[in-house]
């Protein structure tokens, strides 16, 4: 099947380049004539695993294609999908839809034949009505059909959800629209994927109430993990006991700093300020919204009072900058607001990140970016873990011990353990654990 992909950011081009590996033709359209050439000489302009190969391959094999030209990708395009941003909207928390709306006039104009629009895009509830209200106005003619079929891919893993995801979601309003869609997510039957078809606002809210749920998830346990550390009990055990229950399920239980990201934060905000809309508040998102807001801050307080409650004239080493590990996005890092509580406090920031160094210059300032754990390490007052990536899980701490002013780890991902450290002479503070040894019986357990 010969698609068209608009937008070539995170969703579009790992859409772009999955769908062309299942063999349907794909052309990729972006108005950003330096990512299209960037694209076209085999530079990805985010970091995702495996995606350079998978890029370089279909590339190759002439079925992934890159252009700014719209009207030349729908020449013979049966599907078009929208895949832009949805940022929240600055001064009132609202998805900004001004890209979806623009892309929508774009294709109008460009519809010579039936033609299936599909919006890829994190939209709130009514978007696609308004979409095909738009493609309507601006082209009379248009032979149309809107459907919504949002993603739920997470960054860092993002290539193996859309080959084998948990469901397909597919809202549509246009019988014709059904055959479509089907034959274009027909490769993943072999996975027995399950094309879930419904009306098309109900897949609209499915995406929001996706990511507000799990949103939630996080934030009730970072919540228990602060109920830890007062009465002295070990979140991981409480998450490991209440995750064995089938109803509860593990997954999004690991305490931490808060969640960020591209999705999270804008999309439990947009949700909120759509209930608000209706007339039908959310008092549970709401207060998820405020409680991680507030906790990326209280990270930077604890780190303060680990050190002694005075950072003055002191240094903090930060290993990990990206909201998560495998990724090089920033935004709603929960390290933003750490280094700018800690930079409040008086400190001074030395950090590493694998991939996000590039990203955090744009939004951090007067930080000291180094070359690796131990450059970061060297002549710190405190060596802070903030992202879990696989480098920072296997640290040599008898070299950190000789290139630290103190030994001190706050663990904010709770990846190592406390008998492990102290064997090292580093003082350990973790999330959600008593900061007293655990007794050795215990921690063989």
């Amino acid at each position: 099947m010969r698609i068209a992909v608009v937008g070539s950011g995170y969703v579009g081009l790992v859409s772009g380049a999955c769908f062309a590996d299942f063999g349907h033709e794909v052309t990729c359209v972006d108005s950003d004539e330096r990512k299209i050439e960037a694209l076209k000489k085999g530079v990805i302009p985010i970091y995702e695993p495996g995606l350079d190969e998978l890029v370089a391959r279909n590339s190759e094999a002439r079925r992934l294609l890159f252009t700014t030209d719209l009207d030349a990708a729908m020449q013979s395009a049966e599907a078009v999908f929208i895949a832009v941003g949805t940022p929240s909207r600055r001064g009132d928390g609202h998805a900004d839809l001004s890209y979806v709306y623009a892309v929508a006039r774009d294709i109008a104009r460009n519809i010579r034949s039936f033609t299936v629009v599909i919006n890829k895009s994190t939209v709130p509830v009514g978007t696609g009505d308004e979409v095909e209200r738009i493609i309507r106005e601006t082209n009379p003619e248009a032979d149309v059909a809107v459907v919504s079929n949002p993603e739920f891919l997470r960054e860092g893993a993002a290539i193996e959800d859309f080959k084998r995801p948990d469901r397909i979601v597919l809202g549509i309003e246009d019988e014709r629209a059904r055959a479509v869609m089907t034959e274009i997510y027909r490769p993943l039957y072999l996975n027995k994927a399950p094309l879930m078809f419904t009306a098309r606002r109900t897949s609209e809210l499915i995406k929001y109430a996706s990511n507000a749920f799990l949103a939630m998830k996080i934030t009730f346990i970072n919540e228990m993990a602060d109920l830890c550390e007062a009465v002295g009990s070990n979140v991981q055990d409480v998450a490991h006991g209440i995750g064995l229950d089938n109803r509860i399920g593990s997954k999004f239980l690991h305490a931490g700093p808060g969640y960020g990201g591209s999705c999270f934060p804008k999309d439990t905000l947009a949700l909120v300020k759509t209930a608000q809309d209706y007339a039908s508040p959310l008092r549970l998102i709401e207060t998820t919204v405020a409680i991680n807001d507030q906790r990326k801050r209280a990270m930077a307080r604890k780190i303060v009072r680990a050190m002694g409650g005075d950072v003055r004239g002191k240094t903090v080493a930060l290993l990990g900058l990206t909201f998560k590990p495998n990724t090089d996005d920033m935004r709603d890092s929960p390290a933003i607001s750490i280094v700018q509580g800690l930079q409040d406090a008086g400190a001074t920031i030395r950090a590493f990140d694998p991939e996000g160094m590039e990203a955090a210059k744009a939004c951090l300032s007067d930080v000291t970016y180094c070359t690796d754990a131990y450059d970061t390490a060297a002549g710190a007052d405190a060596l802070v873990l903030v992202t879990e990536w696989d480098a920072f899980r296997a640290l040599d701490f008898p070299r950190l011990r000789t290139l630290m002013k103190a030994a001190l780890l706050v663990d904010l991902r709770n990846v190592y353990r406390r008998e492990f450290i102290a064997q090292h002479g580093f003082r350990y503070i973790s999330v959600g654990r008593p900061e007293e040894d655990i007794p050795v019986a215990l921690a063989a357990e």
